[in-house]
C-alpha cells in the first residue's frame, strides 16, 4: 500500500493556545505577519486575542479583514493586492473556515499570479508566495491542518476545490476557548461539517490507515459531545472535544478525500449562498443512505465509534442505525431543509442539471463508496428537497 501524509509542521492544541501566537512566529523566524480575518472578528473584539500577543512580543503587524462568508475570487485578489503592498513574511489566518481559507488562496494567487480558476483542480497549487499559520474560531472546517482550500469563481457561480502544498498550513493554533461565543446554528452546522469530513474520509476510495486512524478519532469525540455542545454551548469539555475532533477530522479527509456529500454541497453553496457545513447537513443523511450497501463494513464501523449502534451489532443493522441516526441527529440540531431555509423550488429545480454537472467536475464524487452519474445526483438533489419538507 502506497500513500502519502501530509500535516502542518506544527500543531499547537489547547486551551489559550493563540497566546502563543507570537512564539509560534519566532520558532520559524517570521517576524510581519498580515493577520486575514473577517469584519465580525474585529467588531467583536475576539481578534484580539491574536492581536495583544503580537504587539506585547513587539510585533509589527497589518490587518485584512475583508474577508466574507464562502470565500469569493475578488476578495483573494483584493487581499493579494494588499500583501503586495506590504513588507509581510507570513499570513495568519484567524477565524472560521473562510477567513483561513482565503489566507490559503492569498498564498497560492500571488506566488502564481493569474486568477484563481487557474488553480482549480486538477491543478496541483504547490507553492505560496507566504507561509499560512492558522488560527480557527469553529470546530468545524478543519482548514488549519489540510492541503485544500474552496474559493469560488464570482463569474461562474462556482465553488472552486483548490488542493496542494501551498494550501497547507505551515502552522495551527488550535485552541477551543476561542469558540465559546460561536452560536448554536453554526455550532451545528459545523460540528456536522466536521463529521462529514471524518466519515467522508473513512469511506473514501481513498483511505488508507493513518486516514482512518484520525477518522475513527474524530467520530468518536464528535459522535459524543455534538448534541452536547448545541444544548450547552459554554460546556468546556464538550467545546476541546469537538475542537479536536474537528482537526482530527481534518487531518482524515486532507489524507485521503471527501467524498459525494462535498461534490454536491459546493453548488449548493455557489448557487444559493448557503453555509458550507449546513448544505453538507443537508445532504448528509440522504449521501450517506444512497451509499450504504457500497461499503456496509465501514459505515457499520463508523456507525459504532459515533455511537449511532452497539458493538455488538451486525453490519447490516449498524449501517442502517447509522443512515437512520443522521436524520435524527439533523432533526435534534434543527437543521433547516433547503425549502426551510428560503430556496425557492422553481430556482432550485432550474438549477439541478448545471449543480450535479459541477458536482461532478470537482471530482470528489469520484472517491465515493458508489461513484454516481449525473441523473443520480439530481435525483438525490430531488430527494434532498423532499425529505426537508416536514423538517422542523
Amino acid at each position: 500500500m502506497n500513500f502519502t501524509i501530509t500535516s502542518p509542521r506544527q500543531i499547537l492544541v489547547g486551551g489559550g493556545v493563540v497566546a502563543r501566537i507570537a512564539e509560534t512566529l519566532a520558532t520559524f523566524g517570521l517576524s510581519r505577519p498580515l493577520v486575514v480575518s473577517d469584519p465580525f472578528m474585529v467588531s467583536s473584539g475576539l481578534i484580539q486575542r491574536c492581536l495583544e500577543p503580537l504587539a506585547k512580543a513587539g510585533i509589527r503587524h497589518s490587518v485584512f479583514s475583508d474577508t466574507v462568508p464562502e470565500p469569493v475570487d475578488t476578495v483573494v485578489a483584493a487581499g493579494v493586492a494588499v500583501t503586495k503592498g506590504g513588507d509581510f513574511d507570513c499570513l495568519i489566518g484567524f477565524g472560521g473556515g473562510s477567513p483561513i481559507d482565503t489566507a490559503k488562496a492569498m498564498a497560492i494567487l500571488a506566488a502564481g499570479g493569474g486568477a484563481m480558476a487557474d488553480y482549480k483542480v486538477p491543478h496541483q497549487a504547490d507553492l505560496a508566495a507566504l507561509p499560512v499559520i492558522a488560527i480557527p474560531t469553529t470546530a468545524g472546517t478543519g482548514t488549519e491542518v489540510t492541503r485544500f482550500t474552496v474559493i469560488t469563481d464570482t463569474a461562474r457561480d462556482e465553488k472552486m476545490l483548490i488542493a496542494g502544498l501551498a494550501a497547507l498550513p505551515l502552522a495551527a493554533l488550535v485552541d477551543y476557548e476561542l469558540t465559546f461565543s460561536v452560536p448554536p446554528r453554526t455550532t451545528a452546522d459545523t460540528g456536522v461539517d466536521s463529521f462529514t469530513h471524518a466519515l467522508e474520509a473513512f469511506v473514501s476510495r481513498r483511505a488508507n490507515p493513518y486516514s482512518d486512524s484520525q477518522a475513527l478519532a474524530a467520530m468518536r469525540l464528535i459522535g459524543a459531545h455534538l448534541r452536547r455542545v448545541y444544548r450547552e454551548p459554554k460546556n468546556a469539555a464538550a467545546r476541546e472535544a469537538m475542537m479536536l475532533g474537528a482537526t482530527l477530522a481534518g487531518l482524515a479527509f486532507s489524507n485521503s478525500s471527501v467524498a459525494l456529500v462535498h461534490g454536491m454541497s459546493r453548488p449548493i453553496g455557489a448557487h444559493f449562498h448557503v453555509p458550507h457545513g449546513l448544505s453538507n447537513a443537508m445532504l448528509l443523511p440522504a449521501v450517506t443512505r444512497y451509499g450504504l450497501a457500497h461499503a456496509q463494513a465501514r459505515y457499520a464501523e463508523a456507525a459504532r465509534v459515533a455511537g449511532f449502534a452497539a458493538a455488538g451489532d451486525s453490519d447490516e443493522v449498524a449501517a442502517e442505525k447509522l443512515a437512520a441516526g443522521l436524520v435524527t441527529l439533523n432533526a435534534d440540531l434543527d437543521v433547516p431543509g433547503p425549502r426551510q431555509y428560503g430556496i425557492d423550488e422553481a430556482t432550485w429545480n432550474a438549477k439541478l442539471d448545471l449543480m450535479a454537472t459541477q458536482a461532478l467536475a470537482s471530482g470528489s464524487p469520484g472517491n465515493n463508496p458508489r461513484v454516481p452519474e449525473a441523473g443520480e445526483i439530481v435525483t438525490l438533489y430531488r430527494e434532498v428537497w423532499a425529505s426537508g419538507r416536514n423538517a422542523a
